[in-house]
């Protein structure tokens, strides 16, 4: 079993974070590497990119977005209770180099996944400028975490409450055209990570992207995280998750992540047809 000891509702009842005790994979979590997580028996394997660890507390944490029935459960857990799964660190870390001016790109809870990676940036020699998207300040998360790590912060929202009202790619095309980065790593929804590949590639800035496909096992085992880069098939678990943008196949990946949204979609309006006929023979028995 392993203990959470801290939660932090960053969104209420929304987005939530969870200090998880894993001393094991405390010590040799790298940045951009995931971990899975089962909250019970019988549960779904859920993957997620580590946000932040500490070897000396023994401590691992996760934000995630209460998006489905697993994660709704996952939302229920408190400090004190315990997932009973947890198995990492999985996948390649990234790949901390001293390359001059590193732009980071987040969105979403992707931001998140951004964090460690632009600490270690940072730590690395870098000089880190971090572009910050999100629907409107509600969602805006890590901000006072990620603005004392960088150089310059720049926070965007599709509202205007924070920052500026615009996307990222409106920030980074004008960083590009004043100081261009030597890297930008982006992190977020997959529509966000495109549009920031598509404007990097004419300039032949260097883009690294974090691919979330359905994972199952995580050791490459299973297949379904399965993505094409560069004309190859790529599991995203093993390979991954961290690609070059500018290969990725963006059309298929979001043909996949909308079949299998489709796919649960179905089996949660067949679970519940079959729960209303049940009911409706209860009612006509009693």
């Amino acid at each position: 079993m392993f203990k959470i000891v801290r939660k932090e509702e960053l969104v209420p009842s929304s987005v939530i974070l969870h200090e998880i005790e894993a001393p094991r994979v405390a010590r040799k979590a790298k940045p951009g590497q995931f971990i899975i997580l089962k909250a019970t028996e019988t549960g779904e394997r859920i993957p997620l990119t580590m946000a932040d660890t500490n070897p000396e507390t023994g401590t691992v944490s996760v934000i995630f977005m209460v998006v489905g029935k697993s994660t709704a459960i996952f939302a229920t857990l408190n400090e004190g209770d315990a997932y009973m799964d947890l198995i990492g660190p999985l996948g390649r870390p990234t790949d901390i180099e001293q390359v001059g001016h590193v732009v980071c790109v987040g969105g979403g809870t992707g931001i998140a996944v951004l964090h460690p990676i632009a600490r270690a940036m940072k730590k690395a020699g870098n000089r880190v400028t971090t572009i910050l998207g999100a629907r409107s300040e509600n969602f805006l998360i890590l901000k006072d975490r990620m603005d004392a790590l960088s150089d310059n912060l720049i926070a965007m929202s599709d509202d205007g409450s924070t920052g500026r009202k615009g996307f990222v790619t409106d920030a980074l095309k004008e960083l590009m055209a004043t100081d261009r980065p030597n890297l930008v790593v982006a992190i977020g929804p997959v529509p966000m990570m495109r549009a920031v590949s598509e404007l990097t590639r004419s300039e032949g800035i260097h883009t690294l992207v974090s691919l979330n496909p359905v994972m199952v096992d995580g050791t490459g085992m299973c297949g379904g995280c399965r993505v094409t880069v560069g004309g190859e098939v790529k599991f995203a678990c093993v390979d991954g998750p961290e690609f070059d943008g500018h290969k990725v196949d963006f059309n298929g990946l979001a043909q996949r992540l909308n079949a299998y949204k489709a796919a649960e979609t179905e089996a949660m309006e067949a679970h519940r047809c079959r729960m209303e006929a049940q009911v409706q023979q209860l009612e006509k028995q009693a």
